[in-house]
Protein backbone atom coordinates (compact mmCIF):
# COMPACT_ATOMS: atom_id res chain seq x y z
CA UNK A 1 0.00 0.00 0.00
CA UNK A 2 1.31 3.55 -0.57
CA UNK A 3 2.44 5.28 2.36
CA UNK A 4 0.27 8.90 2.83
CA UNK A 5 1.60 11.00 5.29
CA UNK A 6 -1.22 11.89 7.64
CA UNK A 7 -2.67 8.26 7.92
CA UNK A 8 -0.15 5.94 9.91
CA UNK A 9 0.53 2.59 7.91
CA UNK A 10 -1.09 0.56 10.65
CA UNK A 11 -3.95 2.44 10.11
CA UNK A 12 -4.52 1.53 5.96
CA UNK A 13 -6.67 -1.47 5.90
CA UNK A 14 -5.01 -4.57 4.90
CA UNK A 15 -5.81 -6.31 1.64
CA UNK A 16 -7.05 -9.61 3.57
CA UNK A 17 -9.20 -8.00 6.07
CA UNK A 18 -13.09 -8.25 5.23
CA UNK A 19 -14.53 -4.28 4.45
CA UNK A 20 -17.04 -4.00 6.72
CA UNK A 21 -20.64 -3.08 5.56
CA UNK A 22 -21.77 0.09 6.87
CA UNK A 23 -24.94 -0.15 8.91
CA UNK A 24 -28.08 1.66 7.99
CA UNK A 25 -27.84 4.08 10.89
CA UNK A 26 -24.21 5.23 10.08
CA UNK A 27 -25.93 5.97 6.39
CA UNK A 28 -28.18 8.12 8.03
CA UNK A 29 -25.77 10.18 10.32
CA UNK A 30 -23.41 10.54 7.31
CA UNK A 31 -26.43 11.84 5.64
CA UNK A 32 -27.56 14.38 7.98
CA UNK A 33 -24.20 15.07 9.21
CA UNK A 34 -23.63 15.99 5.32
CA UNK A 35 -27.29 18.31 5.26
CA UNK A 36 -25.81 20.05 8.34
CA UNK A 37 -22.49 20.81 7.07
CA UNK A 38 -24.23 22.20 3.44
CA UNK A 39 -26.52 24.27 5.59
CA UNK A 40 -23.95 26.42 7.69
CA UNK A 41 -22.14 26.35 4.46
CA UNK A 42 -25.18 28.44 2.67
CA UNK A 43 -25.40 30.14 6.10
CA UNK A 44 -21.69 31.42 6.34
CA UNK A 45 -21.39 29.32 9.88
CA UNK A 46 -17.26 29.11 10.38
CA UNK A 47 -15.71 25.21 10.39
CA UNK A 48 -15.30 26.04 14.35
CA UNK A 49 -18.40 26.85 15.17
CA UNK A 50 -19.68 23.37 13.44
CA UNK A 51 -17.41 21.74 14.94
CA UNK A 52 -18.49 22.97 18.25
CA UNK A 53 -22.27 22.83 17.93
CA UNK A 54 -21.46 18.85 16.74
CA UNK A 55 -19.31 17.85 19.79
CA UNK A 56 -22.23 19.51 22.08
CA UNK A 57 -25.06 17.87 20.59
CA UNK A 58 -23.13 14.73 20.70
CA UNK A 59 -21.89 15.34 24.50
CA UNK A 60 -25.71 16.57 25.29
CA UNK A 61 -27.25 13.62 23.90
CA UNK A 62 -25.29 10.93 25.92
CA UNK A 63 -25.89 11.93 29.79
CA UNK A 64 -23.24 12.32 32.53
CA UNK A 65 -20.76 12.84 29.40
CA UNK A 66 -20.45 16.60 30.26
CA UNK A 67 -19.96 15.79 34.09
CA UNK A 68 -17.14 12.81 32.99
CA UNK A 69 -15.67 14.70 30.66
CA UNK A 70 -15.22 17.55 33.09
CA UNK A 71 -14.04 15.33 35.63
CA UNK A 72 -11.12 14.13 33.60
CA UNK A 73 -9.70 18.20 32.41
CA UNK A 74 -9.87 18.77 36.28
CA UNK A 75 -7.86 15.22 37.00
CA UNK A 76 -5.38 16.15 34.32
CA UNK A 77 -5.32 20.01 35.59
CA UNK A 78 -4.66 18.52 39.35
CA UNK A 79 -2.01 16.26 38.09
CA UNK A 80 -0.10 18.85 36.37
CA UNK A 81 0.34 21.03 39.62
CA UNK A 82 0.98 18.64 41.21
CA UNK A 83 3.95 17.75 38.66
CA UNK A 84 4.97 20.93 38.69
CA UNK A 85 5.16 21.35 42.94
CA UNK A 86 2.39 23.81 42.94
CA UNK A 87 0.47 21.59 45.12
CA UNK A 88 1.30 18.56 47.54
CA UNK A 89 -0.02 14.97 47.03
CA UNK A 90 -3.16 14.15 49.84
Amino acid sequence: MQDHPNIPAEAETHPTEPIETPRPWQAEVGRLLAEAAALCVEEGVDVDAFIRGAWSAYVEARPGMRDYLEELQLRDQLEEIRKAGRMGEA
